[in-house]
């Protein structure tokens, strides 16, 4: 099968638009028509519901995006891998959303140092399309903080982390925190329990943000309070754009790595695991300076 007839698919279903697909792929709108015309032929069942100005996929639509995705994925890993040769290694990890946030980047940096022949092709997803990708054979190793518990999945703890409550004023109660521009970040679900066991009585923040830098943009922007990671503002504590706010007690999140049970990788994934070294750890709050 044509792997550009998957891709116009795809781009179809993601964009609900022909012409919007069309422009994405650098082709006439006439060409996309044309390919899922002839994918369907070859499947033998429509995939798409055309109506006036609204595309919906089929049942059978639903079913094969599943499987186009994962040829595309095959596809792009096989193709890195035949180009890299027979000395080089290639690991396909996926990390959610929360991890990244949290510092997932430099473990990518020190993967890197002490394998620097290893190619790497890095994903982010939701905790529910990680697992698929995984039990999938579309990614050798994901990072998690709730994984799910199967029998197919190995898990492994790999680290720890600190969330603090920080603020764009200085020296705020967490009184004065929790009221004035408090902004939720959606750290999961284990995280918000934690929240509401701290501050039973504090009300409904206005604003919930579920990525933690846009949080973070967002009360250095104007001004606020959140619950971010300790590794990700240690610049902006070091600057004096935020604060540690007094009194208030850290937020501890675990991350996982998970990867299948049965795999050929697993020396080589069990050596990049061992570079995962975040440990709960909280900045230094600047000390007052005296009045003179």
């Amino acid at each position: 099968m044509d792997i550009e007839l998957l891709r116009t698919f795809l781009e179809v279903e993601r964009l609900r638009h022909f012409r919007k697909a069309a422009d994405e792929l650098f082709i006439t709108q006439a060409a996309v028509s044309s390919r899922i015309k002839l994918l369907e032929e070859t499947l033998g069942v429509p995939l798409f519901i055309r109506q006036k100005r609204q595309i919906d996929l089929t049942p059978e639509g639903h079913r094969f995006k599943r499987y186009a995705e994962r040829l595309i994925a095959e596809w792009r890993k096989a193709r890195h891998d035949v180009s890299l040769g027979q000395s080089q290694s290639q690991l396909a990890v996926g990390g959610t959303f929360r991890v990244w946030d949290a510092g997932m980047q430099e473990w990518v940096h020190d993967v890197h140092r002490t394998f620097p022949d290893l190619a790497l092709i890095l994903e982010s997803h939701t905790p529910e399309t990680l697992v698929r990708r995984l039990l999938d054979g579309q990614l050798d190793l994901g990072f998690i903080m709730e994984p799910p518990q199967l029998d197919m999945l190995e898990i492994v703890e790999v680290a720890k982390l600190a969330l603090v409550l920080v603020s764009s004023e200085a020296y705020s109660s967490v009184e004065d925190a929790l009221q004035q521009g408090y902004v939720q970040v959606d750290w999961g679900l284990s995280a918000a329990l934690q929240h509401r066991r701290l501050y039973p009585d504090a009300q409904e923040p206005p604003l919930r943000i579920a990525n933690a830098k846009v949080a973070m943009d967002f009360i250095l922007e104007f001004g606020g309070a959140a619950y971010l990671s300790s590794r990700e503002i240690t610049d902006e504590i070091k600057q004096g754009e935020l604060f540690l706010v007094r009194g208030a007690k850290p937020i501890e999140r675990t991350v996982y790595a998970i990867h299948p049970v049965r795999t050929e990788r697993a020396d080589l994934i069990a050596e990049v695991i061992g570079e995962f070294k975040f440990r709960v750890s909280l900045p230094k709050r600047p000390a007052r300076r005296k009045k003179t």
